[in-house]
């Protein structure tokens, strides 16, 4: 009898403990997530084909190698900077802004 009164004043409780912020911002946290992973994809590829074609092998005149190597390394740049922003951006979300001045 015990058991069945505590499962049914757990599911009336309200929400679980570990439930720490409201809706908004987890939908404010998914579309951080979306947009980040969207740049993850885009970027590195658009940016590999991009220097690969207008500045290695056209501005630079370099051979189809050199410039695969190159390209590539532009591209794991790029990884790089959107994980370097995507943790900025993760670690500053929900901290409070302040403005004003401090005595």
């Amino acid at each position: 009898m015990d058991g069945s009164l505590r499962a049914s004043s757990d599911i009336a409780g309200g929400p679980p403990p570990y439930f720490r912020g409201n809706d908004s911002s987890l939908v404010s946290a998914l579309k951080t997530l979306l947009f980040f992973t969207v740049l993850m994809v885009t970027l590195p590829i658009g940016l590999y084909f991009t220097s690969k074609a207008y500045i290695f092998e056209s501005s630079m005149k370099m051979s189809s190698s050199d410039s695969y190597f190159y390209a590539a390394i532009v591209a794991v740049l790029a990884v790089h900077v959107v994980l370097a922003l995507f943790v900025y951006v993760a670690w500053n979300e929900g901290t409070p802004q302040v403005k004003g001045k401090h005595d």
